[in-house]
């Protein structure tokens, strides 16, 4: 009874400092999301009135009126397409062994270490990685669409590992005992059992980690360095260029008119991120099931 008398004003002064605390916290939240709301209202105010058809079907120009996106809409659903081929199964694959089949040893504790470094390495360097492997000698100097789609797979495929990772051990462990002891070999147990229970989880990192290269213009500057292009590429062996580098492009103009250019691209690029992020969570809802209590 004592040590309760003596707790009560204490209480009082830590009730009081934690409601500073909370408005703080609320304050520094509120901070960073008017600061979005109101860059996001000013990039549509200024891009909404060059946002038409012709805007989309549209090649770059040097005359404002005339300018477009098609070419770099384009170059960026070409490369997406390919980075998703190359870093999708290889990393959902590494996820799979690194969680179902390899033992624990220094070996797998050097790669899961070395998983978690490659996630958080600048892009800038996974471009200058591409520039030197695989533009300078894969492909003999070509800036090709097929070096940029390697290059973007190196970026995201930890992401896609680490977030496949974590959707298979969250598969809870009953379910692989009960596909053992109906007979099933591992293999059997992985396809049949684990993959279709990790499903919406995969999906929904590997999306998102395809939605940060889609975003990411400093290695595609280091692979391409082409803002001016007039066509669409039609194999991956073609030349390209990506959103990215058109509105960084426009921004570095001197007439006015290419500002409400680059906005309108942003918001390109905003819708296209946005589509992406849409679809990761309709698939992550379909194909979500609801698991029975252990």
């Amino acid at each position: 009874m004592q040590n309760a008398v003596s707790f009560n004003p204490r209480l009082a002064l830590r009730k009081r400092i934690g409601s500073v605390v909370y408005v703080l916290f609320l304050l520094a939240t509120m901070v960073g999301i008017v600061g979005l709301v109101v860059l996001l209202a000013q990039v549509v105010l200024e891009g909404a009135p060059w946002l038409s058809w012709d805007f989309l079907n549209s090649y770059p120009s040097r005359h404002p009126e005339e300018a477009g996106i098609k070419s770099a809409l384009w170059g960026s659903v070409w490369l997406m397409g390919l980075t998703g081929m190359f870093a999708i199964p290889i990393g959902v694959g590494a996820a799979v062994y690194l969680e179902e089949y390899a033992v624990k040893s220094r070996l797998t504790s050097f790669i899961e270490i070395n998983l978690s470094n490659l996630a958080g390495v600048p892009s800038i360097v996974y471009g200058l990685l591409g520039l030197s492997l695989f533009v300078q000698r894969v492909f003999q100097g070509e800036r090709a669409l097929l070096a940029g789609a390697m290059t973007m797979a190196l970026l995201v495929m930890p992401i896609v590992i680490l977030a496949s990772r974590e959707a298979i051990r969250a598969v809870p462990d009953t379910y692989r005992q009960a596909g053992y002891a109906l007979g099933g070999e591992r293999w059997q147990v992985v396809k049949g059992i684990v993959l279709p229970q990790a499903l919406p989880g995969i999906l929904t990192g590997t999306i998102l980690a395809m939605s940060r290269a889609l975003g990411e213009a400093a290695p595609v500057i280091a692979i391409s360095a082409l803002v001016y292009l007039t066509f669409v590429p039609v194999h991956p062996l073609e030349q390209f260029t990506v959103l990215p580098i058109q509105i960084f492009n426009w921004t570095s103009r001197p007439q006015d008119d290419f500002r409400g250019i680059a906005a309108a691209g942003i918001v390109v690029l905003l819708v296209v991120l946005l589509t992406m992020n849409a679809v990761a969570i309709i698939l992550r809802d379909r194909h979500q099931q609801v698991r029975p209590d252990d």
